[in-house]
C-alpha cells in the first residue's frame, strides 16, 4: 500500500473512530440525563404538590391524626394540611387525577372515591401514626338497654361490609340521590341480611329513637339503614348530623340514643377516651375500615417517609 493511501486510511478509521465514540457518547449522556429526570420526577413531588397535603373538614378524626402525623414525620416537616371539605378534597383529586398530577389526600376506606378511582394506593405508615385496620363502632347512653331494648338489641345486631357502606355511598354519589334514598333501597334488596339484625326483635308502636352521627356519607350511610330497619319495627328514628365531638358528647350526656359511628382505635381515640366511661360500648358494626394519605398510583413513592421536608 502506498504512502498516500495509507495515511488516507488512517485518516477514515479515524473519523469513524470519532463518530462512534461521540455516538457512544451521546447515548450515554442521554441515559444519565434520563435517569436523573426519573430521579428529579420522583423527588420532586414534594415540591410539584407546594408541600401540601389536600384534606377535609377541620375537626374530623383524619384531620387531626394528619396534623399529628406532620409534626411527628421529618419528612413532612414545614408541610400543610388543606382543610376545606369532603366534595372539594374528591375534586381536586378528581381534577389531578384526569390530567395524571401529583396529588396527596387524606383517604379513609369506606368511600365511594375507592370505587370511582381504581388507581388509588395508600402510602406506608411506618410510624403508624394511622394505625393498622380501623372498625367502627356502635355506642348507645347508659339506660337504653332497660329503658328500649328492642331499639338496643337491633342496633347490637346491626353488622356489615367495607363493600356495603361504600355501594350505598357511590350510587348516591354517581345518581345524585340523597343517601337516605339509596340506603332504603338497599334495605329492601339485602333480606338476608336485615333478617341476622333483627333476629329477636319485636315490633313497637312508634317509641322514639334518637341516633346521632358525622355529616359524612359513610355515616350518613350506616345511620339511614338502621334508621329504616327500626322504622319498619315501628320506631320512630331522628337522624342528627353534627360534628364528630358532638357526636361523643351527646351519646356520653344521653341527649341522643346511640351512634353507628364511632371509628377506633386510631381515629376517634381522643373523643372516645374523654367520654369512655360516660357510654356503653356495643362492639363494632364495620370491621376493614384504614385511614391514611393517599395518592394515585403513577405517583413512583410507597411510604410517607418517601416525601421530603420543605
Amino acid at each position: 500500500m502506498t504512502s498516500k493511501k495509507w495515511e488516507k486510511s488512517l485518516f477514515l478509521f479515524g473519523i469513524v473512530f470519532l463518530f462512534m465514540m461521540l455516538v457512544g457518547c451521546s447515548a450515554d449522556d442521554n441515559k444519565k440525563r434520563d435517569s436523573k429526570s426519573a430521579e428529579s420526577s420522583e423527588n420532586n413531588y414534594s415540591e410539584e404538590v407546594d408541600y401540601t397535603i389536600t384534606g377535609i373538614e377541620p375537626g374530623a378524626g383524619i384531620t387531626v391524626t394528619t396534623e399529628k402525623a406532620i409534626e411527628e414525620y421529618d419528612s413532612l416537616s414545614g408541610w400543610e394540611l388543606e382543610q376545606s371539605s369532603t366534595a372539594a378534597m374528591v375534586t381536586e383529586l378528581e381534577e389531578a387525577i384526569t390530567n395524571e398530577e401529583p396529588i396527596i389526600v387524606t383517604g379513609w376506606n369506606p368511600h365511594w372515591k375507592f370505587a370511582k378511582f381504581d388507581n388509588l394506593k395508600y402510602l406506608e405508615d411506618p410510624k403508624g401514626i394511622y394505625g393498622d385496620v380501623e372498625v367502627i363502632k356502635s355506642l348507645a347512653r347508659k339506660g337504653l338497654k332497660e329503658e328500649k331494648p328492642n331499639a338496643y338489641k337491633l342496633i347490637d345486631q346491626f353488622n356489615w361490609e367495607v363493600e356495603d357502606m361504600e355501594s350505598i355511598m357511590y350510587e348516591a354519589s354517581e345518581t345524585g340521590e340523597e343517601v337516605a334514598e339509596v340506603a332504603k333501597q338497599w334495605v329492601k334488596d339485602n333480606p338476608d341480611k336485615i333478617k341476622a339484625w333483627i333476629e329477636g326483635v319485636e315490633d313497637v308502636d312508634g317509641e322514639k329513637l334518637e341516633l346521632v352521627t358525622t355529616p359524612w356519607d359513610s355515616e350518613l350511610a350506616s345511620a339511614n339503614v338502621v334508621a329504616e330497619v327500626l322504622r319498619q319495627k315501628g320506631f320512630k328514628v331522628t337522624i342528627t348530623p353534627v360534628d364528630v365531638a358532638v357526636v361523643f358528647e351527646a351519646v356520653a350526656n344521653g341527649d341522643a340514643d346511640a351512634t353507628l359511628a364511632a371509628w377506633m382505635p386510631m381515629t376517634h381515640k381522643d373523643f372516645y377516651e374523654k367520654f369512655e366511661d360516660q357510654f356503653v360500648d356495643m362492639g363494632e358494626n364495620l370491621n376493614g375500615a384504614k385511614i391514611g394519605l393517599v395518592v394515585p398510583d403513577y405517583m413512583e413513592i410507597d411510604s410517607i417517609e418517601d416525601l421530603q421536608a420543605k
